[in-house]
């Protein structure tokens, strides 16, 4: 399985990759598709390798490659003003992950209501973690930074939580049924 693992970390930290640049500057803080790349890692990998997936993807980022929002890269990207955020997608893998996988194995409304519990909870963890570190760098107080990193984005995000509890179900299953993923036993 270690095998599968690591091939499946890279696939999906190429994928963090890929959705990652995409974005549409609002304001200080891009709305981007990193934030749902993130949600599906967790789902195909959990909360530990899906952290991994996303950890590599901050690393080749940071190394220069232009896979952030803008097709940016390097570390004034990580130590920018979104660079919190940035950090808050390990925090959002590990708890959406360890959330799905908790689901694992039930049924309807207690499966969905964990998955959602999980990237809900993560989102938070990453929300106040891009917050507080957006008011240290730009030098702002708490209700400015809620201003412009959260407010304009929750729905957007609620919009990615949707789009990732069907995605990540369906690849879920998918990746279940040809013995490529292991879910596990709870």
């Amino acid at each position: 399985m270690k095998v599968k693992q690591l091939a499946f970390t890279a696939l999906m930290a190429a994928l963090c990759c890929i959705l990652g640049p995409l974005s549409v500057p609002l304001g200080s803080v891009p709305v981007s598709l990193g934030v749902l790349a993130v949600y599906l890692a967790a789902y195909v990998l959990g909360g530990k390798w899906g952290s991994l997936s996303v950890l590599i993807y901050l690393l080749l980022g940071l190394a220069g490659l232009p896979v952030f929002s803008g097709f940016a890269g390097g570390p004034g990207k990580m130590l920018g003003p979104t660079g919190g955020f940035l950090i808050g997608f390990l925090f959002l893998a590990a708890i959406c992950g360890g959330f799905v996988t908790l689901s694992d194995h039930r049924k309807g409304l207690a499966r969905y209501g964990l998955q959602i519990t999980g990237m809900i909870l993560g989102l938070a963890a990453c929300y106040a973690l891009g917050t507080m570190y957006f008011m240290f760098v730009m030098k702002t107080g708490l209700t400015a930074a809620l201003a412009a990193c959260v407010l304009p984005f929750l729905i957007f995000d609620a919009l990615k939580m949707i789009m990732a509890l069907i995605l990540g179900n369906a690849l879920r299953r998918a990746l279940t049924f040809a013995n490529l993923l292991e879910t596990s036993r709870v």
